[in-house]
């Protein structure tokens, strides 16, 4: 329940949310700074923790090819990878909860419906979240999305408004936090 108090709070981007990329705490999810996708070398963009009051709730990677800079590889059909390491105990409807209350907020119910079939196929993967979870979002043109569990392929869609759409809830405006996306697409 308290989880679900601080999602709650996450998604109505209450101002004591707070996105850091600069606290040692990053050190902890060990992203690294390249990923081969697909035979596509991608390059860790930026990192930021996510910090609600006091706790550190997970940090995110964004991953993309070296001749783009983040903000135009989230707004772009190119290869990218956001990757998220959790550092608390979060339940699974809680993450369901919040991702749809968020996809509300960034879509049309007429986009979400045509979606939900996909949605729902994505979010019948998810497990509780657990300290030391990672989970990852992968996208090509050749692969679609696909969805990591702790380094284990669990999704695959070749739904391109998918992909944008799933990517978007922390990458596009409106989404889970303003902050940590500001941090995650700065051009440094």
């Amino acid at each position: 329940m308290r989880y679900l108090l601080i999602l709650t709070l996450l998604l109505t981007g209450n101002g004591n949310l707070l996105a850091k990329s600069d606290n040692p705490i990053l050190d902890q999810a060990g992203f690294s700074s390249t990923y081969q996708l697909a035979g596509t070398p991608l390059e860790r963009k930026n990192q930021a923790l996510l910090t609600y009051l006091w706790a550190d709730v997970y940090s995110a990677a964004f991953y993309a090819e070296a001749s783009v800079n983040p903000s135009q590889a989230a707004s772009q059909p190119v290869a990218q990878r956001l990757e998220l390491y959790y550092y608390r105990d979060i339940a699974k409807e809680d993450v369901l909860k919040a991702a749809w209350v968020t996809l509300e907020r960034q879509h049309s119910a007429a986009q979400l419906e045509k979606l939900k079939p996909e949605v729902d196929a994505l979010h019948a993967t998810f497990r509780d979240i657990r300290p030391g979870d990672r989970y990852a979002l992968n996208y090509t043109t050749q692969q679609g999305l696909t969805l990591e569990r702790n380094g284990n392929e669990v999704f695959r869609s070749s739904n391109t408004e998918l992909a944008r759409a799933y990517l978007g809830i922390w990458l596009a405006p409106e989404g889970l936090s303003d902050k940590l996306r500001e941090q995650l697409l700065a051009d440094r």
